[in-house]
């Protein structure tokens, strides 16, 4: 599905370059979930953000490919890539409320969908949201954690993606909350979609996900068997990889 090869992205700033990541080499299969776990500030924003060419290119360059099936996202025509942003592969970023404009309310975004009030309000019913006749009227200020990340999610699976790339998606919400978008990404993983989550939630990763890499110093690690990940012996992990996912837990 995807295969991306990053030789290296650097980040220039005030005529200096500097290195945030390099040899990234990782591919995504169907009816996969696959997490990037990580520490505060690894890159691992930057990381999801390079793959479909959404890094700032003023301050951002970035030195490889990746593959869409048999197209390489970097040489992709405007029109292409925004269509391939639209309804084949869709984010849900971290910073759910900064999202949305403040000035809209959430009907601005649900009929961008293109989807009608009946298709938006059962889906709202299985996200465990207000009416839509509520929730439209609302804006992005007026929303919880919990309900700004549900409707970010609902609005990214509405078009029936073929990949889902989540930016801590368990941050600031409640367990409670957390369970439902467990849930719902694993009914759409079941429906022939895959997920790439980053993420610092180490038990949020170890719950859901098929496979897991992480990222430290500037690399990022194979993508590892869930079984295989968590054990004491037998990791495929350079040490250095090891070492620092001890630490975070």
């Amino acid at each position: 599905m995807l295969k991306a090869n990053i030789n290296k992205v650097v980040l220039t700033n005030n005529d200096a370059d500097r290195e945030v990541l390099r040899n990234i080499n990782f591919s995504i299969s169907n009816n996969m979930i696959y997490s990037v776990l990580g520490k505060n500030g690894s890159g691992k924003s930057t990381l999801i953000k390079s793959l479909t060419g959404l890094l700032n290119s003023d301050l951002y360059k970035v030195d490889g490919k990746v593959l869409w099936f048999d197209e390489n996202i970097f040489e992709m025509k405007k029109v292409r890539l925004l269509s391939l942003r639209k309804t084949e592969i869709k984010y849900v970023m971290q910073d759910l409320t900064r999202n949305f404009d403040p000035l809209k309310t959430i009907k601005y975004y649900f009929d961008y969908t293109g989807f009608k009030e009946k298709t938006i309000s059962l889906q709202l019913k299985s996200f465990l949201l207000p009416d839509y006749q509520i929730i439209s009227n609302l804006h992005s200020y007026e929303l919880s954690g919990g309900m700004a990340q549900r409707i970010s999610l609902l609005i990214a699976m509405l078009s029936n993606p073929k990949l889902l790339i989540l930016d801590e998606p368990t941050s600031a919400i409640d367990y409670a909350n957390i369970n439902l978008i467990k849930l719902k990404l694993l009914e759409f993983k079941k429906t022939g979609g895959s997920v790439l989550i980053v993420t610092q939630d180490i038990d949020f990763a170890k719950e859901i996900s098929d496979k897991i890499a992480f990222l430290h110093d500037n690399k990022l690690s194979e993508f590892i068997e869930i079984v295989d990940f968590f054990k004491d012996s037998g990791l495929s992990l350079h040490n250095t990889f090891l070492q620092s996912y001890k630490e975070l837990q």
